[in-house]
């Protein structure tokens, strides 16, 4: 049979949709331009082009939608049946068929035209077949618009069932609703199946893996089913009766004995009996669930006989199908509240489907064909000596080593447990350093030494550090206390009155320190007045001679000098010259009077007062390289001439080779005519 995987079939578009990518991109892969002067030939090839092209992309996609939908004949019976159930397989193969249909007469549409194109005697008509040609295959998408929405709905709802293999290992799981299905599949399997109180809340098929004996089994939850006849029950039900139907599997088939249910004993007995065709050539098992609500010990009559009667039907349904092992076990109990036998039930079924799968092998007729491939050894005896097991003594020394290593592991105390002893976690830190291999335990926790400059760093301290440092602290305490024996000796060489000069000196400097530290102390919070705005630092001939005064130097020639350098800074007056008559004349008006009021003149007369601060570019100044001033100029011109380009293209230097993108997908890709740059 052909695997079908429903969650590889593409998005179906819609009628619309389809059109609009179609004819998007039959305009990205034919010309968009054709001149009416061009020859009839060219342009009957333009237009047959386009229709051709559009054809071809219609039929591609359509029959993509039909090959990746799945054929009901070719697939499991299983899959079949399920898709019937779901979605009407009538409707399903009639949606298909259109799209089929619509394809087909894209294709005879693409023809038709393509040969009436041949004939095109102008641009005009030309062109108007085209446009009937399109028009004519975008009518039957709109068509089939419809069967398009259909078929979504339907890849939608495919794409959601669960994945079952059917010829893998199966476990399948019935009964009525709210007797403890899906709380099995979730205890034994990595499912998460949604469990609650009240009647058929699991409304499809959900699965769920296991492992045992290192093989993978698939369980299958179904949902639940109720007695009544076939023609009454609904999709829900149906697809678990599909299941039962198709798959080859071992069937759980779950009774609650408590009747917390909302179902007696009698109603699901009904049920079994009304669906055991379905359990033939298939290993059965009934779970009674809940025995911790209701043991089997306390049951009434009537219950151990409905019982016992399923169980006898199981047994028949063993013998019918091959197996013809009766003591296998068939009744089992558990209580999935509690965990009790829960396990118990998973390992029996699994082991049944092994064996039932062995069973099927051993009766097929390829069993004759593979059984003359194997062959079995058995040893004979070629004596009567007794000969024992021998294990060598060095294995013997190996094995207790071992075991003394698994004793000394189980005794040895783990880090978890010092931490918990020692304050927990965030309180207890581990030391990194015990397990290191030194000759003494006892260096383990020393401080590794750092070594600079090939040195350790017990090579830079002094053996006799620690006296060195007591005799600083005697000098200290000694000058705080005011003792100092170096200053009494200078004080005793000393007259009177240069001692108390010292002693003023010595008290200044007291001062000045203590001052010092007030500052220092409070310099983040005391405020800061900027210099623009202090008096004190404004830069006067007052304040400077106040300092030089203090000093003990005259500040008069200095403060005459900085008044006389201010005022000729200000610049000095045109002097005035005297006529013949006495009258004063300004020299500016001589001056205009001989250059004539000659603008130019004047204008070089003021270019030359001015001063220059350095040579013009041109000049050649030694050591550049040059060998005169036209080489120079030269070389400048080439040199910005170069950098013009550079400049130009953004580039940081000459070793910038970052390439940008000179082409922006969003502006050159595609084909657009005159004035279409809405999409910018």
């Amino acid at each position: 049979m052909v695997q079908c995987n429903f969650k590889a079939i593409t998005v179906v578009p819609s009628g619309k949709e389809m059109i609009d990518i179609i004819l998007s991109r039959t305009q990205r892969q034919t010309p968009t331009v054709v001149h009416k002067g061009s020859r009839k030939q060219t342009i009957r090839h333009f237009y047959m082009h386009k229709v051709k092209v559009t054809g071809e992309n219609f039929k591609d996609k359509l029959f993509t939608i039909i090959d990746q939908f799945p054929r009901l004949e070719a697939i499991h019976p299983f899959y079949s049946d399920l898709l019937h159930v779901l979605y009407n397989k009538d409707h399903y193969k009639l949606a298909l068929a259109q799209v089929n249909k619509a394809r087909n007469q894209i294709s005879k549409i693409a023809t038709d035209y393509i040969r009436l194109l041949k004939y095109g005697d102008s641009l005009y008509r030309c062109k108007c077949l085209k446009v009937a040609a399109l028009g004519r295959m975008c009518t039957v998408i709109k068509g089939i618009g419809p069967s398009l929405a259909y078929l979504e709905q339907v890849r939608q709802h495919m794409a959601r069932l669960p994945s079952i293999d059917p010829n893998m290992r199966t476990i399948l799981i019935c009964g009525y609703p709210n007797v403890g299905k899906s709380s099995f599949v979730n205890k034994i399997t990595r499912a998460d199946v949604d469990v609650q109180p009240y009647a058929f809340t699991t409304k499809s098929l959900f699965v769920g893996h296991t492992d045992y004996n290192c093989l993978r089994y698939q369980v299958i939850d179904t949902p639940g089913i109720l007695d009544r006849p076939f023609e009454d029950r609904n999709i829900i039900e149906m697809c678990s009766i599909t299941a039962l139907a198709h798959l080859r599997s071992a069937v759980l088939f779950f009774l609650d004995v408590s009747g917390s249910c909302g179902y007696s004993i009698a109603q699901q007995a009904a049920l079994f009996h009304s669906i055991k065709s379905l359990f033939l050539n298939k290993p059965l098992m009934i779970v009674c669930n809940k025995i911790d609500l209701q043991p089997m010990h306390a049951l009434s009559e009537e219950d151990k006989r409905l019982v016992d009667e399923m169980k006898a039907e199981a047994h028949k349904t063993l013998s019918i199908g091959g197996d013809q092992n009766g003591e296998q076990q068939v009744l089992l109990t558990m209580s999935t509240l509690t965990d009790e036998g829960v396990m118990d039930v998973r390992n029996t079924a699994c082991e049944r489907i092994l064996d039932h799968r062995v069973e099927i092998k051993m009766k097929s007729k390829k069993i004759n064909d593979h059984l003359n491939r194997f062959h079995v050894a058995v040893p004979k005896s070629r004596d009567a000596k007794d000969r024992p097991i021998y294990i060598p003594q060095q294995v013997l020394e190996q094995w207790a080593k071992a075991q003394e290593g698994e004793q000394e592991k189980a005794k040895r105390k783990l880090e978890k447990e010092m931490e918990n002893e020692n304050g927990g976690a965030g309180v207890y830190s581990a030391s990194l350093k015990k397990h290191y291999i030194l000759a003494s335990d006892e260096w383990k926790e020393d401080i590794i030494p750092e070594i600079i400059d090939g040195h350790n760093v017990a090579d830079f301290m002094d053996p006799d550090i620690l006296e060195r440092a007591k005799e600083l602290e005697r000098e200290e305490g000694m000058v705080l206390a005011g003792d100092v024996g170096d200053e009494s000796e200078i004080d005793g060489d000393m007259m009177p009155e240069e001692r108390e000069a010292l002693n003023a000196i010595r008290k200044r400097k007291k001062a000045l320190i203590q001052e010092h530290r007030i500052k220092k102390s409070t310099a983040e919070s005391r405020p800061v007045v900027p210099r623009k705005f202090d008096k004190d630092w404004q830069f006067t001939t007052e304040r400077m001679g106040c300092q030089l005064s203090g000093l003990g130097l005259d500040p008069s020639k200095a403060i005459e000098r900085v008044r006389s350098r201010s005022v000729s800074r200000r610049g000095r007056k045109r002097e005035r010259s005297v006529a013949a008559d006495g009258t004063g004349v300004d020299s500016m008006e001589i001056d205009n009077e001989r250059e004539g009021n000659n603008k130019k003149l004047r204008l070089r007369s003021v270019l030359r007062s001015r001063s220059r601060s350095r040579a013009p570019i041109e000049e050649v100044v030694p050591g550049e390289g040059f060998k005169d001033k036209e080489q120079k100029v030269k070389a400048i011109k080439l040199g910005k001439k170069s950098v013009k380009k550079r400049n130009k293209h953004a580039r940081k230097g000459e070793a910038d080779r970052v390439i940008l993108n000179m082409m922006p997908k969003h502006l050159f890709s595609g084909k657009r005519g005159i004035g279409k740059t809405s999409r910018r």
